[in-house]
């Protein structure tokens, strides 16, 4: 699809710039459907209307700008971040009903990979409508990665996350770890929680910090699935994990004894196959993706990281490097099937901010993702 040029008009990019900002506030609370904005303008250009996407079932972004706009969206411009569906579900095919309120031209960022909904654009111009792709395309794309990568990878999209010092340590020689990033950091990582479908975590981490996995400080905050990769299933039952907060998917071995965590509410149980060592980082995304999760948050630890790295199944690292110097202790990452550095996974650093004390460097792969 060809990229508008925004320069060409300030208007329409400024319009699909507010689009994608409104599409952000989705994150977290529509999976398994992907993140949208819209923005309508009237005839004289106008702003009118807006939406997002609220929730999975619910009205989509545009008829929630559209009942914004009523009548004055006849004649006008929407803005959409994604193709206009073209199919009926849960709710109405959204191309017709742009197309029933009289809208003249639609502009969308980025086509519609699924099957299923789209052809959007094709109905929109059998009705007289004009209608183009492109405008912003990688802004939306990014912003709606996971849906994206979930549709054409059959997988969630994940993001590893980790706090380390200046020189890479997770924790200090004696195993202590509490606190390497600072309080800023830690409140970053509850929105990058709030924003995912589910947070995974390995054993190690699970015994080291006995970490609760919740959501906290961020206001509407939809939980997401708590996952821990357990092979053993040496969990305890007083495990912070296992409370009423948000539900819990414990992965174990096929043939692992989880009789004394019977009749726990909210813990569900799912086995899977080893791949070498462990479990098989594959199988858990299928299982994944098959409950609607289309978002990972890997929150540890080094050995699981290295898993799902060795796995290709890596898409964005975000990593908070403290002012701190160890010299000892354990590394961010374990191994990783790299043994030299012609192997090494490359990154590009698409993003350095200053959080508190801490940087906050975001870098993704430069090979494209693998398919699971």
């Amino acid at each position: 699809m060809r990229q508008e040029d925004p320069v060409g008009n300030h208007a329409d990019a400024d319009a699909m710039r507010r689009a994608i900002a409104l599409a952000a506030r989705g994150l977290g609370s529509t999976s398994p459907n992907p993140v949208v904005g819209c923005v309508i303008t009237d005839a004289a250009g106008t702003v009118v209307g807006e939406g997002f996407h609220r929730q999975a079932g619910g009205p989509h972004a545009e008829v929630h700008a559209l009942r914004a706009a009523g009548d004055a969206a006849r004649g006008g411009t929407a803005y959409v971040t994604l193709e206009p569906c073209n199919h009926t579900g849960r709710t109405g095919p959204c191309a017709q009903a742009l197309i029933d309120a009289g809208i003249s031209r639609v502009h969308y960022a980025v086509s519609d990979p699924n099957p299923q909904a789209s052809g959007g654009s094709a109905t929109l111009r059998a009705a007289g409508v004009e209608t183009s792709g492109g405008l912003l395309e990688a802004e939306a794309a990014e912003g709606n990665a996971a849906w994206l990568t979930a549709v054409r990878l059959g997988r969630p999209y994940v993001l590893w996350k980790y706090a380390a010092t200046l020189d890479g340590r997770i924790a200090a020689a004696d195993t202590t770890s509490r606190w390497i990033s600072s309080a800023e950091s830690r409140a970053d990582v509850h929105r990058l929680r709030a924003e995912a479908d589910a947070v995974v975590v390995g054993s190690g981490t699970l015994r080291a910090d006995d970490p609760h996995l919740a959501v906290r400080g961020v206001e509407g905050a939809v939980q997401p699935l708590r996952v821990v990769v357990d092979t053993h299933a040496g969990i305890r039952r007083d495990a912070r994990v296992l409370d009423s907060a948000a539900p819990t998917l414990l992965a174990v071995a096929e043939d692992a004894d989880v009789r004394h965590l019977a009749g726990t509410e909210g813990l569900d149980v799912a086995r899977l196959p080893y791949d070498g060592p462990g479990l098989s980082v594959t199988a858990l995304l299928h299982v994944l993706h098959a409950r609607g999760v289309r978002s990972v948050l890997l929150e540890g630890g080094p050995t699981l990281a290295g898993a799902f790295v060795a796995a290709g199944a890596v898409d964005k690292v975000v990593g908070y490097l403290a002012p701190v110097l160890l010299g000892a202790g354990r590394a961010a990452l374990a191994d990783a099937g790299i043994t030299t550095i012609a192997d090494a996974l490359r990154l590009d650093i698409t993003e350095t901010v200053r959080i508190g004390p801490d940087l906050r460097i975001t870098a993704v792969p430069t090979t494209a993702p693998k398919e699971h």
